[in-house]
């Protein structure tokens, strides 16, 4: 079986997830936590059930903030170990491993 196969879907699927689907999750995330702020302090300054509305779009952003980040740990945790540190991007974003 060919390894080099199978290595470049992995670099493929890794370098995907790590550069396209966890900074558009971000984004997500970043505007969900804005729009419940929004929500909370302007639109619905007034009005106890638009403040709740606005209480939950924040706690579900910083959800969405640990979630996505947890995950792309995991990502680069089995990147890391499965592919070693020559993997998509590895170099770029991780420090060097300590040398003896």
């Amino acid at each position: 079986m060919n390894l080099a196969i199978i290595r470049g879907y992995t670099d493929a699927i890794l370098s995907i997830v790590n550069f396209v689907l966890v900074p558009i999750l971000m984004a997500i995330a970043l505007l969900t936590f804005f729009w419940g702020v929004y929500k909370y302090f302007i639109l619905g300054a007034d009005s106890d059930g638009d403040r709740e509305k606005g209480r939950l779009f924040v706690l579900w952003g910083i959800i969405g903030f640990a979630v996505i980040v947890s995950v792309w740990g995991l990502v680069w945790i089995v990147g890391g170990t499965l592919l070693g540190p020559a993997g998509p991007g590895m170099n770029q974003l991780a420090p060097p491993p300590p040398t003896v």
